[in-house]
């Protein structure tokens, strides 16, 4: 069961009161959005927004047998596409918008997806079936720089230069398809020289999920989105789960003249919290209203 994370110091800090609109543009199994609608009754209406097919029917169930399904409009797209979406659903007056930017345990668990280097299964990697993009078709056609520039970049992997190489010589010889296939390519590559709790395959993981998903460009569009969405005085909340997105979320709400932040540092989970949800360890909670124009 996916396990909501920083529940609490996101209701405290988005403030969801009656009557009031939001959007949940990551909306996963749903529970994040119960919260809010729970907040929000008996008007308000929350527009729930995610790229998962098999995402958007569990939150819909869940939300069902929560009797609140009346006031969400759910809707399967990129949250890049947010002003798109809210134009044809005629869904205006938005006091608060969420990003929760982690991937869901049923699609970590499902080997299926191609997530996880602890399952075998088809290196897919997709959020959501409409990506024409896989891991698969990253890790056999794209070029050595490609594929040294995201493993260097978007996975922070210090064997970036020993990995690629592997990839290249590997393909070479039989196409790879299966994150077991990939595994192994990456351990012999680096020899298995990391010591600690980190994987070998995590960092490539990683770089592949972020880069299959346009995770980071469709972070800095989705931003940009809700700026323009929002009303004044609402806010916008994002929880991240690594320093890449942080930076995004840090910078965009730093730099930009009508957002102030409302929190100095990012909000994280507490001890409680990490005993009984270890995913919530790397969870950064960023909020940001947006601020009155003057007269």
């Amino acid at each position: 069961m996916h396990v909501p994370v920083l529940t609490e110091e996101l209701i405290k800090l988005l403030d969801p009161k009656k009557n009031e609109n939001f959007i949940d543009c990551t909306l996963g199994n749903g529970g994040h959005a119960k919260m809010i609608l729970e907040k929000t009754g008996p008007k308000g209406k929350l527009l729930g927004i995610d790229w998962d097919e098999s995402s958007i029917k569990t939150a819909a169930a869940n939300l069902k047998s929560s009797g609140l399904t009346g006031r969400a409009i759910l809707v399967q797209d990129n949250f890049a596409n947010m002003q798109e979406v809210a134009a044809k659903e005629k869904f205006h007056t938005i006091h608060g918008i969420l990003f929760d930017l982690g991937f869901s345990t049923s699609q970590m668990e499902d080997g299926e997806r191609g997530f996880s280097f602890q399952k075998d299964g088809p290196l897919d990697m997709r959020y959501g079936a409409m990506n024409p993009v896989t891991a698969e078709k990253i890790v056999n056609y794209w070029s050595r720089p490609e594929l040294e520039r995201i493993l260097k970049t978007y996975g922070e992997e210090r064997f970036w230069r020993q990995i690629a190489d592997a990839i290249v010589q590997e393909r070479g010889l039989r196409q790879i398809t299966r994150t077991r296939q990939l595994v192994l390519i990456i351990e012999r590559a680096v020899q298995k020289r990391l010591r600690g709790r980190i994987h070998a395959a995590t960092r490539t993981f990683q770089a592949l999920r972020i880069a299959t998903n346009s995770e980071l460009e469709n972070l800095e569009q989705g931003l940009a989105a809700a700026l323009s969405l929002v009303a004044e005085g609402g806010k916008i909340a994002v929880i991240s789960f690594h320093s890449l997105e942080d930076r995004i979320v840090k910078r965009f709400f730093n730099n930009t003249p009508s957002l102030k932040p409302i929190t100095k540092k990012p909000a994280v989970a507490s001890l409680r919290e990490v005993r009984i949800n270890p995913k919530a360890r790397s969870a950064k909670l960023r909020v940001a209203v947006k601020q009155q124009t003057s007269p």
